[in-house]
C-alpha cells in the first residue's frame, strides 16, 4: 500500500498537482482504478466467460448443465463479482478513515449476502428442474423440499445481514430466536406441518403429481398437478383447482387411484334387477332353441330342468368373457344379491382393459345396453317402478 501511494505522489508531483491535494487526489485515482476494474470484471464475465460457458453447454448431449447454468444462474454469478472486488480493494482507498471503510464494507456485505441467497435460490430452483424431469424423481412431491431448503437459506441470508448492520455475532442472533420459537412456530405453522406432511408423502409413496386422488371432504376429485409446501393442488374433472392443505393428505383419509392405473384394468360393479314373478324353469323348446347357441358351451346343468336365470347368467359370463374390452385374467363374474322389495339385484363384476374415463364409461354402457335388449330372450323382466303413465293406461282399460 505504501508504495502504491509513494507512487501515485511522484505521479502526481511530476503533473504539477499542488501538495494540498494530494490526499484527495490519491483517493480519487485509488476509487477510479477500484470502479474501473470491477467494472471491467464485470465486462469480461458477462461478454466471454458466460457466452463461452453457454457453449459448452450448448454442444454436450446433457440437458442438466442447460438448466444448470441458465441465465438466472450465471446472471447471479456476473452481479457477485463486482462487490467482492469492492469488499477486498476498498481498504486501499480509505486507509485511515476506518469509520467510513467499515461502513461502506458493511454495505458491500450485505449486497453480496443478498446476491448469493439469489444465487443459491436460482441453483436450488435449476435442481428442482432437473430433479422434475428425472425418470426416478419426477414423480415425487419435491418441490416442497426445493421450498423448504430456499426458506432456509433465505432466513440465515436475513439473520447474517441483520448481524452485520448492527454489529453482532450472528450465534446470538439465532439464541435470541430460540427464546422466541413457540413465536416462530406459530407463524410459520403450516410451512412446518406442510414439510413433514411432504416429507411422509414422499417417503411412504403416499402421492405423486399426476395421480388421481378423491377427497369429497375438501371436494377435491382429479389430478394432482403440484404439491407445494402449503398446499395440494387438485385439478378437478370440472377443471376447477382445489387446494388441500399437505397435513391433511397425512392425518385424514384419500383415495388414490394410482393402483388402479397401474393394474390391468378398471372395475365395473353394477347390478339391475329382475322382476321376480319372471324367474321360472325354461321349457323344452326354450332349451334345444338355447342348446343350438355357441354360448351354451360349457354349460353346466344343474338337474332335469333348467332355471332362465341360471341360463342367463351363464350367457352373460360368455359374453363378458368374449368381449375383447374385457380383461378376463381380473376377476369375472355374474352373481345374485340379496332380494329387494324392488326385485332381485343381478350384480355384473368385471374390470375393463381400458382404464380411461370415455371408453370406461363407454364400455359400461354397451355391456348395458345388451343385457337389457337381451332379457326377454330369456324371459326375464326389469323390475321398474310404475310411473304415471303406467297407471294411466291401466286406468284407460
Amino acid at each position: 500500500m505504501d508504495t502504491i501511494n509513494n507512487d501515485l505522489t511522484n505521479l502526481l508531483k511530476q503533473m504539477g498537482v499542488h501538495q494540498e491535494s494530494w490526499g484527495i487526489t490519491q483517493r480519487i485515482v485509488i476509487i477510479a482504478g477500484i470502479l474501473i476494474i470491477a467494472f471491467v470484471a464485470d465486462y469480461f464475465c458477462r461478454k466471454i466467460v458466460v457466452p463461452t460457458i453457454k457453449k459448452l453447454t450448448a454442444r454436450t448431449q446433457a440437458t442438466w448443465d442447460d438448466y444448470l447454468f441458465n441465465d438466472a444462474v450465471l446472471d447471479n454469478m456476473c452481479h457477485l463479482i463486482p462487490p467482492i472486488i469492492l469488499y477486498v480493494l476498498l481498504p486501499f482507498a480509505f486507509p485511515h478513515e476506518p469509520v467510513t471503510l467499515t461502513f461502506i464494507l458493511k454495505l458491500c456485505w450485505v449486497y453480496i449476502t443478498a446476491v448469493a441467497m439469489k444465487l443459491i435460490c436460482s441453483f436450488l430452483t435449476s435442481l428442482y428442474t432437473i430433479s422434475s424431469e428425472h425418470e426416478k424423481l419426477k414423480n415425487h412431491p419435491l418441490k416442497g423440499v426445493y421450498q423448504m431448503i430456499k426458506l432456509i437459506v433465505i432466513c440465515v441470508g436475513v439473520i447474517i445481514i441483520i448481524s452485520t448492520l448492527i454489529d453482532k455475532d450472528p450465534v446470538n442472533i439465532l439464541t435470541g430466536l430460540g427464546a422466541s420459537a413457540a413465536i416462530l412456530m406459530l407463524v410459520f405453522k403450516d410451512t412446518i406441518m406442510g414439510l413433514v406432511a411432504g416429507v411422509q408423502l414422499s417417503a411412504n409413496d403416499m402421492l405423486r403429481p399426476g395421480d388421481w386422488i378423491t377427497m369429497p371432504k375438501y371436494g377435491a376429485d382429479g389430478t394432482v398437478i403440484e404439491v407445494t409446501l402449503t398446499t395440494v393442488k387438485v385439478r378437478n374433472w370440472d377443471n376447477t383447482i382445489t387446494t388441500v392443505p399437505p397435513y391433511a393428505l397425512v392425518s385424514d383419509s384419500f383415495q388414490n387411484w394410482r393402483g388402479m392405473r397401474e393394474s390391468g384394468g378398471r372395475r365395473v360393479k353394477r347390478s339391475i334387477n329382475i322382476d321376480m314373478n319372471t324367474v321360472r324353469f325354461c321349457t323344452p323348446e326354450q332349451m334345444k332353441k338355447f342348446e343350438k347357441q355357441v354360448w351354451m358351451s360349457g354349460f353346466e346343468k344343474t338337474g332335469k330342468e333348467e332355471v332362465n336365470l341360471y341360463v342367463f347368467r351363464h350367457y352373460l359370463e360368455y359374453y363378458l368373457r368374449h368381449n375383447p374390452r374385457v380383461n378376463t385374467e381380473l376377476i369375472l363374474m355374474v352373481r345374485q344379491l340379496q332380494p329387494t322389495p324392488q326385485g332381485l339385484p343381478i350384480e355384473l363384476y368385471f374390470f375393463s382393459a381400458n382404464k380411461d374415463w370415455i371408453p370406461y364409461e363407454r364400455l359400461q354402457a354397451e355391456v348395458f345396453d345388451h343385457l337389457l335388449a337381451v332379457l326377454p330372450e330369456f324371459g326375464l323382466r326389469v323390475f321398474q317402478i310404475p310411473s304415471g303413465l303406467d297407471v294411466l293406461s291401466l286406468s284407460s282399460h
